[in-house]
């Protein structure tokens, strides 16, 4: 039975660390289903059962308050990326452990911040100077 479903992204490609990276650039996005007995965003199928470790972390970014789902189930770790939603307060379908955390940046987030100031800097320059 469907008890939820929201908009993630999700990726394989980080493995513990709890970051912003490239690899959120480029992760898989769709709609995550909250069923009874599994998870399930696109081909990913995951039965509760097979899960041997689920940790939400309660992240902000920039004042904004979201998720980060953390699961390890045969041998790979699964990052889902949540918008927050009173649902992931609640008692979940599965056991979960919950985490409150600050991000990690990672160079890639860091230098795409400095070109982003850069070019506000000169967009403003152009602006008051013109």
């Amino acid at each position: 039975m469907l008890l939820f479903r929201c908009m993630t992204k999700a990726t394989t490609a980080e493995g513990d660390d709890i970051r912003r990276s490239f690899n959120w650039v480029t992760a898989r996005r769709g709609i995550l289903k909250v069923y009874d007995d599994h998870l399930e965003l696109g081909s990913w199928h995951l039965p509760y059962s097979d899960f041997d470790e689920a940790i939400l972390f309660s992240v902000r970014q920039t004042f904004i308050p979201g998720y980060v789902l953390r699961i390890k189930s045969q041998g790979t770790i699964y990052q889902f990326g949540l918008n927050y939603n009173r649902f992931w307060k609640q008692n979940l379908p599965f056991s979960v452990e919950r985490r409150a955390m600050k991000l990690k940046l990672s160079w890639f987030s860091l230098g795409m911040r400095a070109v982003s100031l850069i070019f506000l800097g000169y967009l403003l320059w152009q602006l008051f100077t013109s």
